[in-house]
């Protein structure tokens, strides 16, 4: 598999491990901190193909609005949104966006991560 994945998440160290969930999937990985430092990673790169985004962030805009707006602008990149805070039904997320709470088993994020990303 080929392509990139952006993990956005505000907290470092759950960042780290989701980097390393999606590096075991065999994928590259690179971090944002926020909504604002996503956008400006998926506007000047083209090789990013999911963003594996939590929903609870400071700034512009939380990782479900994010989740929103990437759909409407990029609409290939695939989604998968994370919360351990909220708890949603797949009608609250875009067309195609996976959603797993926190603490999430890894291997479920690695089997979604390779099925978006093959699929």
């Amino acid at each position: 598999m080929d392509g990139v994945v952006l993990v956005v998440d505000d907290e470092a160290i759950i960042r780290m491990g989701a980097v390393d969930l999606v590096e075991s999937a065999g994928l590259r990985a690179i971090e944002a901190n926020n909504a604002d430092e996503a956008i400006h990673l998926l506007e000047t790169r083209t090789d990013i193909r999911l963003v594996f985004t939590d929903i609870d962030m400071p700034g512009t805009m939380d990782g479900l609005k994010l989740s929103r707006y990437i759909r409407e602008r990029w609409p290939p990149v695939k989604l998968i949104v994370a919360s351990g805070k909220a708890i949603l039904d797949q009608s609250h997320l875009p067309e195609g966006a996976r959603f797993f709470s926190k603490p999430y088993v890894g291997r479920s994020i690695t089997d979604a991560i390779i099925e978006l990303i093959s699929g």
